[in-house]
């Protein structure tokens, strides 16, 4: 098991009842200001083209394991925090049409030595919703 704490500083959107797929993200970044500018200026495209949520999280109470640990996955340096985000969406077949579309809109671009992250160090994936309270 890998746990840790984490301190919301994105919330976009607003959860729903219909919300069917989630997409996950953990990386680590190295400048708090710079990701919460890039996550705030890129939630709404995600908004834009069907998510219903962009949730961006920010390390908090994030401890090294031995085994593996959120430090361990994304390669954690000194001077980085590591972030874990989501985005809802109403069903995969939104979220497929949606990510394609977000990821070629004109607002997403960003030069690669621009992010406050390293994207070879991204972990991300789908997730079918299995319960929601």
């Amino acid at each position: 098991m890998i746990y840790g704490g984490f301190e919301v500083v994105v919330d976009q959107g607003a959860p729903s009842p219909a919300t069917g797929y989630v997409d996950g993200f953990l990386l680590a970044a190295r400048d708090r200001d710079a990701y919460v500018a890039l996550a705030t200026r890129s939630a709404p495209i995600f908004l834009d083209h069907g998510a219903t949520r962009v949730v961006e999280a920010w390390g908090d109470d994030v401890p090294p394991g031995t085994r593996t640990s959120f430090p361990l996955a994304t390669q954690r340096e000194d001077g980085e925090s590591v972030v874990f985000s989501w985005i809802e969406w109403p069903s995969k077949a939104v979220r497929d049409a949606g990510m394609a579309a977000a990821m070629a809109d004109p607002r997403m671009e960003t030069a690669p030595e621009a992010l406050p992250f390293d994207g070879k160090r991204m972990i991300y994936g789908g997730f079918t919703l299995l319960f929601q309270s």
